[in-house]
C-alpha cells in the first residue's frame, strides 16, 4: 500500500482546507496518507512525526518515511527549511517542484519557438526610463509586481491627448509625465515591477475576460486537462479575476455565445494548447533540474484576430472555483502521487534518456557580423538587444572591432551561448578576409558601403566595397546575406559567386523588408513595416532615420531566426550606444547632441537631418574633422557646407585643421557670414559658446573621437546643467 506525505509549511491541518479532501480520496483509493511540516522530520531513525485523519479528527502518529510526497506548503514559506527539504528530496520522490515566478517561467518559455511566439513581451522595469520607452513603443501597457496573485498590484497605463491615463482596479485617473513618473518611481522602490503590452480579451458586451487553463497528471502519469473555464470581468473593470470581482461561466455556452461557428475550433484550440504546455513546462523541468511536476494553471486571452496569448503560467494554481472540481483536482493529485511511487525508477531513466536527445539534438547556432561604412555598431547593439530577449548570446563590446578583438572573443565564446553577434571593423584590404579567418559567420550584415576611410584606397569607392565584399567571400558560402537595397553603393559588393540566401532591407524601395511613415518624435524614430504578414508600428529609441536602417537589418535577421513581432519590437527598445545621438536636456530648454564616436560624411549629414528635425527654434552644428578622405576631402567639405545650408541651420561653426572649407563654401551658397566660425583652439570655441548659447536652442557637436569633441559636449553640459 502506498504511503503518501503532505508537506506543508503549517503544522496544523485544520487551518488547510484541503487537507481533508486529500486524506479521505487517499483512503478511498486504497492509499495511506498522512500530513507533516519541515520540523517534524527525523533524518536518525527516518521516521516523521506526521497526523493522520481518524475517526473524525487529525491524531498525532509517528510514521516511516513516506514513499512519496506532496508538497502542498508555499515555496517561499518552504524555503525557511530549504536543507531539510533537500535531504527528503535525495531519498523521496516528490510529485512536483516549483517552477518559479511568473517571470522565471516567462524566462523557460523563450527557449522553444512554438510557445515563445504565444508570449506577451515582459520586462523587468529597470527605472523610469526603461518604464518610459516601454509606453511610447507599446502605447497601452500592463504594469505589475513580479510576484503578484489574485490580480493585486495591476496598473493598465495608456498614452492620451494630455498625458497618461492609468487604470486600476475600476478607477482610472488622468497623469501628467512628471506625475507617472512619481508613481512608477514610489512603485519601483518597493519592490520588482514587470511591465507588457496590454493584450485585451473583450465580449461582445465589452467585458474583458480570459481563460484558466487547469492542467494536471493523472494516475498513468499523463498530462490531462481537469478544466478549462472563462472569467469574466465585471462591466467597467479590466480584470477578470476572481478575487477583484470577477466571476465564470461554463466553457461551452460561453464559446457558442461569443464566437458562434468557431466555438468548436476554439475549444479544441485551447484544449491542445493546455496538454501541448504542459508537457513542454515539464519537458523543461526534467532537463534543467532532473524533476517533475505535476499541475498548472495558464491564464490566456484572445485578441481582436482570435490569436492566443499566454498571460501568465501558475504553479500550484487554486482550486477551480466550482465545488465538484476541487474533487477532480484532489483526485488527480493522489492517482499521480500512487503512480509516481511505483515508477520512480522509470522516470528516472526516462529523464536522463530526455537530457542525452537534448544534447544529441543541438543545432548549428547563428553566428551574425556586421560590417559597413556607417552603423555597424548600433546594427550590432539592435540585433544583440532582440536576440538576448529569447537566448544566451555573446556580443561583441561596442566599438571592439579590429582583429585582435575578434581573437579575445574567439576564447571567450563558449558551449553556453545560442547565438553570436560580432562587429566586423576594417580601414584597409584584407582585414575583413583576417576576421572571417578566426569566427566564420553563417549570417552577414553589410551596412552600406559609404566615404570612411576611402583615403586608404585611393579615394576609390569600389576598392571600399570589394574590401567590405570580403565579409560575403569569407563567411558560410550558404548562410544568409543582408543587404542595403536604398544604398547605390551596396550594388558594388561581390554578390554574384555567393550560394546563400541573400535579403534586402530599404525604406524608398521595394525591400524585402521596408520601412514607411518613418517620424520624429521626442525621444526617437516611429514607423511601419508589414511583417508577418500584418502592418505592425514600431519604435526605436534613438533619433535619425539612418537608424531606421539599422533597425531594419535587426529586425530582418530576427524574423528569419523565428522571433515573433512583439520580440522584435521589444527588443527594439535596446541599449543605445554612448555618444551616439545622445540627448542632453538642458536648462532654459537647451537641448544638446552628442554624436561625437566616429565622422565621416555621410554620419555628418545624418546628424545635421536630426538636428533640423528636432530643433525648435536657433539651431547650431559644430561639426569637426572628417579623417581618411584623401583627395575626396575638399570635395566633401565643400557638400556638407552646402548640406548645412539647405537644412536651414542657424550658426555653423567647425572644429580642426582646415574644416574652415567647409564654412567658406556654406557662405558661397549663401549662408550669413556672421553665423559661421571656425576654431582649432577649444577653449576658444568653447568661450564663444558660453556667450552665445541661450534659451530654446538646440545644439549638435558632431566629430569623432580622435578630436576629442566630447570635451565640448561635457563643456556645455556643466555650463548649462
Amino acid at each position: 500500500m502506498t504511503l503518501i506525505g503532505m508537506l506543508h509549511h503549517r503544522k496544523d491541518p485544520k487551518t488547510v482546507i484541503k487537507s481533508y479532501a486529500y486524506a479521505a480520496v487517499a483512503k478511498a483509493e486504497g492509499a495511506k496518507f498522512f500530513y507533516f511540516s519541515p520540523g517534524s522530520v527525523n533524518f536518525v531513525n527516518s521516521t516523521i512525526r506526521g497526523k493522520v485523519y481518524e475517526n473524525g479528527k487529525w491524531i498525532v502518529r509517528m510514521m516511516p518515511f513516506p514513499d512519496v510526497i506532496y508538497n502542498a506548503g508555499s515555496p517561499e514559506k518552504l524555503a525557511n527549511s530549504k536543507e531539510i527539504i533537500q535531504r527528503l528530496k535525495e531519498k523521496i520522490p516528490f510529485t512536483t517542484h516549483s517552477i518559479g515566478n511568473k517571470w522565471n517561467i516567462n524566462e523557460r518559455l523563450k527557449e522553444a519557438k512554438e510557445f515563445a511566439n504565444y508570449l506577451i513581451p515582459t520586462e523587468i522595469v529597470i527605472n523610469t526610463e526603461h518604464f518610459f520607452k516601454f509606453v511610447m513603443a507599446f502605447e497601452k501597457v500592463v504594469f505589475k509586481p513580479i510576484d503578484g496573485r489574485k490580480g493585486k498590484g495591476i496598473y493598465f497605463i495608456s498614452l492620451s491627448e494630455n498625458g497618461f491615463l492609468v487604470k486600476k482596479d475600476s478607477d482610472s485617473i488622468s497623469y501628467s509625465k512628471q506625475q507617472l513618473n512619481d508613481l512608477i518611481e514610489a512603485k519601483l522602490a518597493t519592490g520588482t515591477y514587470i511591465i507588457q503590452p496590454y493584450i485585451q480579451s473583450m465580449t461582445k458586451s465589452g467585458q474583458v475576460f480570459d481563460f484558466r487553463l487547469h492542467v494536471q497528471k493523472d494516475g498513468e502519469g499523463k498530462w490531462v486537462i481537469t478544466t478549462i473555464y472563462p472569467r469574466i470581468a465585471p462591466m467597467g473593470s479590466i480584470i477578470a479575476n476572481i478575487n477583484n470581482g470577477g466571476f465564470t461561466n461554463y466553457l461551452d455556452p460561453f464559446l457558442e455565445q461569443e464566437f458562434k461557428e468557431d466555438a468548436f475550433n476554439i475549444k479544441r484550440t485551447l484544449e491542445h494548447f493546455s496538454l501541448s504546455l504542459a508537457n513542454h513546462l515539464d519537458e523543461l523541468q526534467m532537463i534543467q533540474y532532473g524533476e517533475v511536476i505535476d499541475e498548472i494553471g495558464v491564464d490566456v486571452g484572445l485578441d481582436q484576430n482570435s490569436k492566443l496569448w499566454i498571460y501568465e503560467v501558475n504553479w500550484r494554481p487554486g482550486c477551480p472555483p466550482a465545488f465538484y472540481l476541487e474533487l477532480d483536482v484532489v483526485i488527480n493529485t493522489i492517482k499521480y502521487a500512487m503512480f509516481l511511487a511505483k515508477n520512480q525508477h522509470t522516470i528516472t531513466k526516462n529523464i536522463s534518456a530526455l537530457k542525452q536527445r537534448k544534447m544529441e539534438g543541438k543545432k548549428e547556432i547563428p553566428i551574425i557580423a556586421i560590417t559597413g561604412s556607417a552603423g555597424k555598431t548600433t546594427t550590432k547593439a539592435f540585433v544583440a538587444s532582440i536576440l538576448a530577449k529569447k537566448w544566451n548570446i555573446f556580443e561583441s563590446k561596442d566599438y571592439w572591432n579590429t582583429t585582435e578583438h575578434t581573437k579575445k572573443h574567439a576564447a571567450e565564446i563558449n558551449p553556453a551561448h545560442e547565438a553570436i553577434v560580432l562587429e566586423y571593423g576594417m580601414a584597409y584590404p584584407g582585414v575583413i578576409t583576417e576576421h572571417c579567418s578566426i569566427i566564420q559567420p553563417n549570417i552577414s550584415i553589410v551596412t552600406n558601403i559609404g566615404l570612411a576611410h576611402v583615403g586608404n584606397f585611393g579615394g576609390d569607392i569600389s576598392k571600399v566595397a570589394h574590401a567590405k565584399s570580403e565579409l560575403i567571400h569569407g563567411m558560410d558560402q550558404n548562410g544568409v546575406l543582408f543587404l542595403n537595397k536604398d544604398d547605390p553603393n551596396s550594388s558594388l559588393l561581390e554578390t554574384q559567386n555567393f550560394k546563400g540566401k541573400i535579403i534586402t532591407i530599404g525604406v524608398n524601395s521595394d525591400a524585402d523588408y521596408r520601412a514607411y511613415d518613418v517620424k520624429y518624435n521626442d525621444t526617437g524614430m516611429n514607423f511601419k513595416m508589414m511583417l508577418q504578414g500584418q502592418e505592425i508600428s514600431l519604435f526605436i529609441p534613438i533619433l535619425g532615420e539612418h537608424h531606421v536602417y539599422n533597425a531594419l537589418n535587426a529586425i530582418a535577421v530576427a524574423d528569419y531566426l523565428g522571433f515573433a513581432p512583439l520580440e522584435i519590437k521589444l527588443g527594439l527598445l535596446f541599449r543605445k550606444p554612448p555618444r551616439r545621438l545622445t540627448i542632453y536636456n538642458c536648462r532654459d530648454n537647451i537641448t544638446l547632441i552628442d554624436d561625437t564616436v566616429h565622422s565621416h560624411p555621410q554620419g555628418v549629414r545624418a546628424a545635421i537631418d536630426v538636428l533640423s528635425n528636432i530643433g525648435r527654434h536657433r539651431k547650431i552644428a559644430i561639426i569637426g574633422q572628417m579623417r581618411e578622405l584623401g583627395d575626396l576631402r575638399e570635395e566633401e567639405y565643400r557638400k556638407v557646407g552646402e548640406y548645412v545650408v539647405d537644412k536651414e541651420i542657424d550658426i555653423f561653426i567647425t572644429y580642426g585643421f582646415r574644416t574652415e572649407e567647409m564654412g567658406v563654401h556654406a557662405k558661397v551658397k549663401g549662408f550669413p557670414s556672421n553665423n559661421v566660425y571656425h576654431f582649432t583652439n577649444k577653449d576658444e570655441l568653447n568661450q564663444l559658446l558660453g556667450k552665445m548659447i541661450r534659451k530654446d536652442d538646440t545644439i549638435l557637436v558632431k566629430g569623432a573621437s580622435k578630436t576629442n569633441m566630447f570635451d565640448i559636449v561635457k563643456f556645455l553640459d556643466q555650463t548649462f546643467s
